[in-house]
């Protein structure tokens, strides 16, 4: 057997072939499912790199929903100290948490709504009276603001938390956008679909591969030498 035989997978899904737990369309395999170029890789089709990833971010505002993020009752203190520095509605607060948290993080509505309505419930925000919005926004009242008072050490420390988060976000990202730019990952994506779609074919020969094993030699040279 040709060692391009044993990589085409013909003589079984061992490991040794294509599709076995050693190839690089196995489980491990660059091309698997939770490779790089796999299903549920970068450049799979909900990778961020893909169609499918590029439209996830347009409808998220380019970001993604994560777990929990704050402690037993630090959402509250977090919505009174928002309002406290200028009166906001329910979507304005969502925005300004994942602006200040800024790794991708997003309360959703059935967090914030609830919340708010303890808040005017305790009597430390208010609707805000004579306003034109159609959106319902809130004040904070003095009640409101002897807490946020009593409590500014806890207030300053999570804002604290999250401007080294929001930070160390950005650095990421920054790092990411040095190299990793949409249309290089683009262009390896196409190089992943076609390198899969012919070793699925069941046609591949020795020759094929050989010459395919070649070109991609043939240009990571070339990219080396840029």
């Amino acid at each position: 057997m040709g060692r391009f035989a044993a990589m085409s997978g013909r003589e079984g899904s061992g490991g040794g072939g294509f599709f076995g737990p050693d190839g690089p369309f196995g489980p491990s395999g660059f091309f698997g499912p939770d490779g790089v170029f796999g299903p549920r890789g970068p450049f799979g089709p909900d990778g961020p790199f893909s169609d499918g990833g590029r439209q996830h971010r347009h409808n998220h505002g380019g970001r993604r929903r994560r777990g929990r993020m704050f402690a037993q009752g630090e959402l509250r203190l977090l919505l009174l100290s928002l309002i406290a520095d200028e009166p906001r509605h329910g979507y304005e607060l969502i925005k300004a948490i994942e602006e200040m948290t800024g790794d991708g993080y997003s309360p959703s509505p059935g967090t914030i709504y609830p919340t708010l309505s303890l808040l005017e419930d305790e009597g430390l925000i208010r609707e805000v009276s004579g306003s034109d919005e159609p959106r319902k926004a809130f004040e904070v009242t003095d009640k409101g603001r002897e807490e946020l008072t009593e409590r500014a050490d806890e207030v300053a420390e999570m804002r604290e938390r999250f401007a080294r988060r929001a930070e160390a976000a950005e650095q990421q990202a920054e790092k990411g956008r040095a190299y990793a730019t949409p249309e290089m990952f683009r262009a390896l994506g196409n190089l992943a679909s076609v390198l899969k779609n012919k070793a699925r074919s069941g046609d591949l020969g020795d020759e094929t591969i050989e010459q395919i094993v070649d070109l991609v030699d043939d240009l990571a040279r070339k990219i080396e030498r840029l």
